[in-house]
């Protein structure tokens, strides 16, 4: 890594803090993303990095944000905002400093974030958003809808928390579970986005940082048996990250990874988190879908995969949490532990107007319709997925099964 990505990173790293902070003093989720922006330019411009970054970035957004309040509002209030920004300014660490109930800056930024105010999915993708950055692209992928409609969601979002002057302090600990559930979702997309990217293309560190918040999620919240699922689910997925992408560089499916390069102990992690909330008796869709991904698991011990069990489990992560994408699981599924047909007639019984722009769900015709013998099927599903912007590790993924497709027809 040469030294201006190097600082880039660094700057980076600081985001969720910063961005916390800025926000607390500008109450405006967009001035403070446009005033960390603004810093965060202006330092890669520095021939000379500056040693104590974070303060560095601190001190220069909080001068670009005045200075848009100034481009954009009226003189008075452009002098009540300078007032209150300017006011201990000399000292970041006091304003950076957040209260210790939750010891990490991007986990308290989350549940700030996850006001009860806001729908559960718009809290989730607001975010998506300011505290993961990912683009609204991405976002607009993981909810299955278009660009357009996910920016307005997250439009009015940032309007809302301003208009309704919610505040952006930590909330009391009495307070966490109305906001958990937007929590662990915004958690399961950032983490379903940093898996989709392999071969880490897009952010390398997504996926051990999303590990890193769930994991003190089921530390902070023991209790909680849906928190105790979602830390389990995260990490049996990441057991794999090593047998995921091959030697060219290409996505290896879960069907045909190396079981020996899984990390066994991840999976013993996971085994007791889900143990620990089974315990609990109250079942909820983050430990369903652990639990599959532990049905999965054992093929690194005992070789095998128990299909029929990974269906009913599947039957009841679709009475607690259903959806098009659990159906289009369930299909893969059935075809696996019943017969082909069985998993194309449960496929088409999805409403395909809602998986659009689903990457997974045109992957998963193609697999069906290969298995069936429709190679030409399988080849258009195939098309419709490349243009749904995989990251690389899958494109190439996706290209050499178009191939190897191609060729069976010759």
């Amino acid at each position: 890594m040469n030294e201006r990505a190097l600082l880039a990173r660094k700057c980076m790293d600081a985001r969720p803090r910063l961005i916390a902070a800025l926000a607390a003093h500008f109450s405006d989720l967009d001035l403070a993303e446009e005033a960390f922006d603004a810093a965060l330019e202006a330092c890669l411009r520095q021939d000379d990095p500056p040693d104590n970054i974070a303060g560095w970035l601190m001190s220069v957004a909080r001068r670009k944000g005045i200075d848009m309040i100034r481009r954009r509002s009226a003189e008075a209030r452009a002098g009540d905002a300078a007032a209150l920004i300017e006011e201990g300014e000399a000292d970041m660490g006091d304003v950076i400093a957040l209260p210790d109930p939750i010891p990490d800056e991007r986990l308290r930024l989350l549940f700030i974030c996850c006001h009860p105010a806001i729908t559960l999915e718009t809290r989730a993708a607001l975010a998506l958003k300011v505290i993961c950055g990912l683009p609204v692209g991405t976002i607009a992928r993981l909810f299955l809808i278009g660009e357009p409609a996910m920016f307005q969601r997250i439009t009015r979002a940032k309007a809302k928390v301003r208009g309704a002057g919610i505040a952006f302090d930590l909330p009391q600990r009495r307070d966490w579970p109305e906001r958990l559930d937007a929590v662990l979702l915004t958690l399961e997309l950032a983490y379903t986005a940093a898996y989709q990217d392999a071969a880490g293309e897009i952010d390398s560190e997504l996926s051990a940082e999303i590990g890193r918040l769930a994991a003190m999620l089921a530390d902070l919240l023991p209790d909680e048996p849906e928190a105790l699922g979602l830390a389990a689910l995260i990490t049996i997925a990441r057991s794999r990250e090593e047998a995921r992408v091959g030697r060219s560089g290409a996505m290896i499916p879960l069907s045909k990874q190396d079981t020996a390069l899984w990390n066994r102990q991840a999976i013993e992690q996971a085994r007791r988190w889900l143990d620990e909330a089974a315990a609990k008796q109250q079942t909820g869709p983050y430990q369903i879908m652990a639990a599959i991904q532990l049905t999965h698991a054992r093929r690194a011990f005992d070789g095998k995969t128990d299909w029929p069990a990974i269906v009913t489990l599947y039957d009841a992560l679709m009475m607690v949490r259903p959806g098009p994408m659990v159906q289009v699981n369930r299909a893969l599924a059935m075809a696996e532990a019943h017969s082909i047909e069985a998993g194309l007639a449960e496929l088409e019984a999805v409403d395909p107007k809602r998986l659009v722009n689903a990457r997974p769900y045109h992957v998963a015709r193609a697999k069906l319709q290969e298995r069936a013998g429709n190679h030409e099927a399988a080849i258009e599903a195939l098309d419709t997925a490349q243009t749904l912007g995989p990251p690389q590790a899958e494109r190439l993924f996706l290209t050499q099964w178009r191939e190897t497709l191609m060729a069976a027809q010759s």
